[in-house]
């Protein structure tokens, strides 16, 4: 009977209230953190994208996951070192494909404006709480409704400042949990996440952990909002839906819907 049961289990699709977070953008088909990606995504009918934002030389707030631009752009420019304008010279598609030639890094304030009426965004503040006052500036400007631009950072200070200054604007600390390879435990503990949580005044973590209830199940009871990051295979996001998680942040998250569809069978 319990064999029985863990079939029926792992066959169930998807609840219709699970978020799926285009990590980057469509990230896995689209040069990432470009405005390529971001309106591939909403394409795809995908309900929420996630972003990083640095601060430039002249205080903009641009959209790159890294302190550089090498990796998109091939030329090692130190975003805290170079103006938009000398960074919008850049080409940041080309390394994903011929037809992406000529995309620029998106100012933070671009990206927002392409999220349509019920979509949303996950701005990953790569900074630290210095950037809080342009991050208010762009985010108030932005016509956007509180719930629809969420507030992330590793930072818990940058978060906790974010906070403080946007209090109607849910806001995730993100969190990697280590497992020891010795002792087979995970830190940072449970209580440990969800006090520090507590005490930054967040509504939830971003985390990257392992499919278990060993974390879910007390972060959900204390009232958090969980969020898992980045997962681009189907069993394993289907494990965290059965675990109740509120979404799940993946490179190729317009697939993974459909993968986890009530009618995936037909279409896998």
């Amino acid at each position: 009977m319990n064999a029985i049961l863990a079939v029926l289990l792992l066959s169930l699709p998807a609840p219709s209230n699970i978020e799926f977070i285009a990590h980057r953008g469509e990230s896995y088909d689209a040069p990432e953190n470009t405005l390529a990606a971001f309106r591939l995504a909403w394409e795809r009918k995908v309900s929420t994208i996630e972003l990083d934002v640095h601060r430039t030389k002249d205080g903009e707030l641009i959209v790159c996951h890294d302190a550089n631009t090498k990796k998109t752009t091939g030329v090692d420019k130190a975003i805290k070192n170079s103006t938009l304008a000398e960074l919008r010279t850049l080409d940041a598609g080309s390394w994903k494909g011929k037809r992406f030639a000529g995309e620029k890094l998106p100012t933070l304030a671009e990206a927002l404006a392409t999220i349509p009426e019920h979509g949303r965004c996950f701005i990953e503040l790569k900074t630290g709480p210095e950037a809080v006052p342009a991050l208010v500036k762009v985010v108030e400007s932005s016509g956007k409704r509180p719930d629809q631009l969420v507030i992330i950072s590793f930072d818990s200070e940058s978060l906790a400042e974010a906070k403080r200054e946007l209090p109607r604007h849910p806001a995730y600390w993100i969190v990697s949990v280590k497992k020891n390879k010795t002792t087979g435990t995970l830190a940072p503990t449970v209580e440990e996440l969800i006090a520090k949580a507590k005490a930054i005044h967040a509504d939830g973590l971003d985390l990257s952990i392992p499919p278990t209830s060993e974390y879910v199940e007390p972060v959900k009871r204390a009232g958090l909002k969980l969020f898992i990051w980045t997962v681009n295979d189907v069993v394993i996001a289907r494990k965290f839906v059965e675990l109740g998680v509120d979404g799940i942040t993946t490179d190729r998250a317009g697939w993974l819907k459909t993968q986890l569809a009530p009618d995936a069978k037909s279409k896998r």
